[in-house]
Protein backbone atom coordinates (compact mmCIF):
# COMPACT_ATOMS: atom_id res chain seq x y z
CA UNK A 1 0.00 0.00 0.00
CA UNK A 2 1.25 3.43 -0.90
CA UNK A 3 -0.93 6.52 -0.75
CA UNK A 4 -3.16 8.59 1.51
CA UNK A 5 -5.11 6.93 4.30
CA UNK A 6 -7.47 8.20 7.00
CA UNK A 7 -6.83 7.52 10.66
CA UNK A 8 -9.23 7.84 13.59
CA UNK A 9 -10.67 11.29 14.05
CA UNK A 10 -10.48 12.12 10.36
CA UNK A 11 -6.69 12.59 10.40
CA UNK A 12 -5.17 12.12 6.95
CA UNK A 13 -1.77 10.49 6.54
CA UNK A 14 0.53 9.21 3.85
CA UNK A 15 1.43 5.52 4.12
CA UNK A 16 4.25 3.75 2.31
CA UNK A 17 4.85 0.00 2.64
CA UNK A 18 7.97 -2.10 2.13
CA UNK A 19 8.11 -4.50 -0.78
CA UNK A 20 9.31 -7.38 1.36
CA UNK A 21 9.25 -8.34 5.02
CA UNK A 22 8.21 -5.73 7.58
CA UNK A 23 10.85 -4.95 10.19
CA UNK A 24 8.71 -2.39 12.08
CA UNK A 25 7.14 1.00 11.54
CA UNK A 26 8.28 4.61 11.42
CA UNK A 27 6.14 7.67 12.01
CA UNK A 28 7.49 10.52 9.86
CA UNK A 29 6.57 13.98 11.17
CA UNK A 30 6.76 16.77 8.63
CA UNK A 31 8.36 20.18 8.80
CA UNK A 32 6.39 23.35 9.44
CA UNK A 33 5.47 23.37 5.74
CA UNK A 34 3.19 20.37 6.16
CA UNK A 35 2.82 17.07 4.33
CA UNK A 36 4.59 18.10 1.14
CA UNK A 37 6.04 15.68 -1.41
CA UNK A 38 9.49 15.91 0.21
CA UNK A 39 8.09 14.25 3.35
CA UNK A 40 6.28 11.61 1.33
CA UNK A 41 9.57 10.83 -0.39
CA UNK A 42 11.25 10.39 3.01
CA UNK A 43 8.47 7.98 3.99
CA UNK A 44 9.13 6.04 0.79
CA UNK A 45 12.82 5.82 1.72
CA UNK A 46 11.95 4.34 5.11
CA UNK A 47 9.64 1.86 3.38
CA UNK A 48 12.55 0.82 1.19
CA UNK A 49 14.43 0.06 4.44
CA UNK A 50 11.70 -2.36 5.48
CA UNK A 51 9.41 -0.18 7.60
CA UNK A 52 5.75 0.67 7.26
CA UNK A 53 6.10 4.45 7.12
CA UNK A 54 3.20 6.72 8.02
CA UNK A 55 3.38 10.51 7.79
CA UNK A 56 0.34 12.17 9.40
CA UNK A 57 -0.87 15.54 8.10
CA UNK A 58 -0.96 17.76 11.18
CA UNK A 59 -1.42 21.12 9.45
CA UNK A 60 -4.10 20.96 6.76
CA UNK A 61 -6.75 21.18 9.45
CA UNK A 62 -5.36 24.52 10.68
CA UNK A 63 -5.18 26.07 7.23
CA UNK A 64 -1.77 24.94 6.02
CA UNK A 65 -2.38 22.30 3.36
CA UNK A 66 0.71 21.19 1.40
CA UNK A 67 0.23 23.70 -1.41
CA UNK A 68 0.11 26.56 1.08
CA UNK A 69 3.12 25.15 2.93
CA UNK A 70 5.14 25.16 -0.28
CA UNK A 71 4.24 28.79 -0.89
CA UNK A 72 5.22 29.74 2.66
CA UNK A 73 8.54 27.95 2.28
CA UNK A 74 9.27 29.84 -0.91
CA UNK A 75 8.50 33.13 0.85
CA UNK A 76 10.71 32.24 3.79
CA UNK A 77 13.70 31.61 1.55
CA UNK A 78 13.04 34.34 -1.01
CA UNK A 79 16.43 35.67 -2.16
CA UNK A 80 15.18 39.24 -2.57
CA UNK A 81 15.44 40.90 0.85
CA UNK A 82 12.56 43.30 0.19
CA UNK A 83 10.23 40.52 -0.92
CA UNK A 84 11.23 38.37 2.05
CA UNK A 85 10.57 41.23 4.46
CA UNK A 86 7.23 41.97 2.84
CA UNK A 87 6.26 38.31 3.27
CA UNK A 88 6.79 38.25 7.05
CA UNK A 89 3.24 39.33 7.95
CA UNK A 90 1.86 36.58 5.69
CA UNK A 91 4.08 34.00 7.34
CA UNK A 92 3.07 35.13 10.82
CA UNK A 93 -0.61 35.04 9.92
CA UNK A 94 -0.53 31.59 8.33
CA UNK A 95 1.61 30.02 11.04
CA UNK A 96 -0.23 31.62 13.97
CA UNK A 97 -2.53 28.60 14.56
CA UNK A 98 0.50 26.54 15.60
CA UNK A 99 0.83 28.69 18.69
CA UNK A 100 -2.86 28.66 19.54
CA UNK A 101 -3.95 27.18 22.89
CA UNK A 102 -4.70 23.52 22.50
CA UNK A 103 -2.85 22.93 19.23
CA UNK A 104 0.09 21.15 20.86
CA UNK A 105 -2.16 18.88 22.88
CA UNK A 106 -4.21 18.07 19.79
CA UNK A 107 -1.10 17.35 17.70
CA UNK A 108 0.34 14.95 20.28
CA UNK A 109 -3.03 13.22 20.50
CA UNK A 110 -3.08 12.85 16.72
CA UNK A 111 0.39 11.31 16.83
CA UNK A 112 -0.67 8.90 19.57
CA UNK A 113 -3.57 7.85 17.33
CA UNK A 114 -0.96 7.14 14.64
CA UNK A 115 0.81 4.83 17.10
CA UNK A 116 -2.55 3.17 17.81
CA UNK A 117 -2.98 2.52 14.10
CA UNK A 118 0.50 1.09 13.64
CA UNK A 119 0.26 -1.29 16.58
CA UNK A 120 -2.51 -3.09 14.67
CA UNK A 121 -0.56 -3.52 11.44
CA UNK A 122 0.80 -7.01 10.62
CA UNK A 123 4.55 -7.36 11.02
CA UNK A 124 5.06 -4.30 13.21
CA UNK A 125 5.09 -6.29 16.48
CA UNK A 126 5.41 -3.17 18.60
CA UNK A 127 8.56 -1.99 16.82
CA UNK A 128 7.61 1.65 16.28
CA UNK A 129 9.98 4.57 15.87
CA UNK A 130 9.47 8.25 15.13
CA UNK A 131 11.54 10.57 12.97
CA UNK A 132 10.70 14.26 12.57
CA UNK A 133 12.10 17.37 10.95
CA UNK A 134 12.02 20.94 12.34
CA UNK A 135 8.41 21.23 13.64
CA UNK A 136 8.39 17.44 13.37
CA UNK A 137 11.63 17.17 15.32
CA UNK A 138 10.01 19.02 18.18
CA UNK A 139 6.97 16.77 18.08
CA UNK A 140 9.18 13.68 17.91
CA UNK A 141 10.39 14.57 21.41
CA UNK A 142 6.81 15.21 22.49
CA UNK A 143 5.51 11.91 21.17
CA UNK A 144 8.35 9.95 22.75
CA UNK A 145 7.40 11.49 26.10
CA UNK A 146 3.67 10.95 25.60
CA UNK A 147 3.66 7.34 24.43
CA UNK A 148 5.89 4.61 25.89
CA UNK A 149 5.10 2.40 22.88
CA UNK A 150 7.58 4.48 20.86
CA UNK A 151 10.85 2.57 20.94
CA UNK A 152 13.22 4.94 19.11
CA UNK A 153 13.09 8.66 18.33
CA UNK A 154 15.18 10.66 15.87
CA UNK A 155 14.44 14.39 15.99
CA UNK A 156 16.15 16.46 13.32
CA UNK A 157 16.77 20.08 14.38
CA UNK A 158 14.01 20.15 16.98
CA UNK A 159 13.78 20.61 20.74
CA UNK A 160 11.35 19.36 23.36
CA UNK A 161 8.30 21.60 23.82
CA UNK A 162 8.22 23.35 27.20
CA UNK A 163 5.36 21.10 28.27
CA UNK A 164 7.31 17.92 27.60
CA UNK A 165 7.86 15.62 30.57
CA UNK A 166 11.37 14.59 29.64
CA UNK A 167 11.48 12.03 32.42
CA UNK A 168 8.64 10.19 30.67
CA UNK A 169 10.79 9.44 27.60
CA UNK A 170 11.38 5.70 27.77
CA UNK A 171 13.15 5.16 24.43
CA UNK A 172 16.61 5.99 23.10
CA UNK A 173 16.83 9.36 21.32
CA UNK A 174 19.23 10.40 18.57
CA UNK A 175 19.06 14.15 17.90
CA UNK A 176 20.66 15.68 14.80
CA UNK A 177 21.56 19.35 14.38
CA UNK A 178 23.47 21.85 12.26
CA UNK A 179 25.95 24.05 14.08
CA UNK A 180 24.68 27.16 12.29
CA UNK A 181 21.28 26.98 13.97
CA UNK A 182 21.72 29.48 16.82
CA UNK A 183 18.53 28.97 18.80
CA UNK A 184 18.86 25.19 18.91
CA UNK A 185 22.58 25.30 19.59
CA UNK A 186 21.95 27.64 22.52
CA UNK A 187 19.37 25.27 23.99
CA UNK A 188 21.23 21.99 23.35
CA UNK A 189 23.36 22.04 26.54
CA UNK A 190 20.25 22.42 28.68
CA UNK A 191 18.41 19.73 26.73
CA UNK A 192 21.39 17.39 27.11
CA UNK A 193 21.56 18.03 30.86
CA UNK A 194 17.81 17.52 31.27
CA UNK A 195 18.02 14.23 29.40
CA UNK A 196 20.93 13.11 31.56
CA UNK A 197 19.16 14.11 34.77
CA UNK A 198 16.10 12.12 33.67
CA UNK A 199 18.15 9.06 32.76
CA UNK A 200 17.16 9.19 29.09
CA UNK A 201 19.42 7.37 26.61
CA UNK A 202 20.17 10.54 24.63
CA UNK A 203 22.78 11.10 21.94
CA UNK A 204 23.21 14.12 19.70
CA UNK A 205 25.30 14.83 16.64
CA UNK A 206 26.05 18.32 15.37
CA UNK A 207 27.21 18.92 11.79
CA UNK A 208 29.75 21.76 11.96
CA UNK A 209 29.09 23.22 8.51
CA UNK A 210 25.32 22.80 8.41
CA UNK A 211 22.39 24.93 9.52
CA UNK A 212 18.70 24.35 10.00
CA UNK A 213 16.91 22.06 7.52
CA UNK A 214 20.13 20.61 6.13
CA UNK A 215 18.29 17.39 5.25
CA UNK A 216 15.71 19.01 2.96
CA UNK A 217 16.93 18.28 -0.56
CA UNK A 218 14.21 20.50 -2.07
CA UNK A 219 15.70 23.58 -0.42
CA UNK A 220 18.82 24.75 -2.29
CA UNK A 221 19.57 27.29 0.44
CA UNK A 222 19.80 24.89 3.38
CA UNK A 223 20.49 21.43 1.93
CA UNK A 224 23.89 19.86 2.52
CA UNK A 225 24.13 16.53 0.72
CA UNK A 226 27.13 15.10 2.56
CA UNK A 227 25.60 15.83 5.97
CA UNK A 228 22.17 14.60 4.87
CA UNK A 229 23.68 11.34 3.62
CA UNK A 230 25.54 10.85 6.89
CA UNK A 231 22.41 11.67 8.91
CA UNK A 232 20.42 9.10 6.92
CA UNK A 233 22.98 6.41 7.69
CA UNK A 234 22.98 7.31 11.38
CA UNK A 235 19.18 7.29 11.43
CA UNK A 236 18.72 3.94 9.71
CA UNK A 237 21.43 2.30 11.83
CA UNK A 238 19.85 3.68 15.01
CA UNK A 239 16.42 2.40 14.03
CA UNK A 240 17.74 -1.05 13.11
CA UNK A 241 19.56 -1.36 16.41
CA UNK A 242 16.78 -0.11 18.64
CA UNK A 243 13.75 -1.58 16.93
CA UNK A 244 15.22 -4.96 16.02
CA UNK A 245 16.60 -5.31 19.53
CA UNK A 246 13.04 -5.37 20.90
CA UNK A 247 11.84 -8.27 18.75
Amino acid sequence: MTGMIELDGGLSAYRSDPQGDVRGAVIVIHEIWGLVDHIKHIADRFAAEGYIAVAPDLLTGVGIPPEVGLQLGELMFEKDDAKRSAAQPILREKLAPLGAPGFGEWAVGALVSTVDYLTEQPGVDGNIGVVGYCFGGTYSFALAAADPRVRAAVPYYGQPPETTDIAAIACPVLALYGQHDPKLMASLPDVTQAMSDAGVDFDSHVYPDAGHAFFNDTNPVTYRKSDADDAWQRTTTFLRENLAARR
